[in-house]
């Protein structure tokens, strides 16, 4: 398994008129612990798709429990529970600076040609980017 965990602060153009984190913006704040935790394996999406290889959410589940509130610093936590074959399972939580979880969630993504747009098998270097933490 293999865990990262970015912190984020929730700012006011995010928020609704109640003050709390707008619902919609959830999924972006797993984009941006997805993609910290990518980078922390030593890839990036740019090199991923420089290489041909394109990942697009293939589903997304948002649990929320409780609300986030402007200016809070939030913990978001990405992780892999599984080695990826052709999809990438990303489970998530995000707590506020009470440690309260506020929030669960899960992407699949899908490892996609870019040129043929098939699906293909998760790429060598992205396998041994994380073997190690299986």
């Amino acid at each position: 398994m293999y865990c990262f965990e970015s912190l984020i602060r929730v700012r006011y153009g995010e928020t609704d008129r109640m003050g709390y984190l707008y619902y919609g913006h959830y999924p972006e704040y797993f984009e941006v612990s997805r993609t910290d935790m990518i980078r922390s394996l030593g890839l990036s999406y740019k090199e991923i798709e420089d290489m041909g290889i394109i990942m697009p959410v293939r589903s997304l589940k948002v649990d929320y429990r409780l609300p986030a509130r402007y200016d809070e610093l939030l913990k978001v936590k990405s992780c892999l529970s599984k080695l990826p074959e052709i999809k990438l399972d990303i489970d998530y939580e995000i707590k506020n600076e009470e440690d309260k979880l506020i929030c669960t969630g899960n992407t699949v993504l899908a490892f996609v040609d870019v040129k043929s747009r098939r699906p293909r098998r998760a790429p060598d270097f992205f396998l041994e980017a994380v073997r190690r933490y299986f």
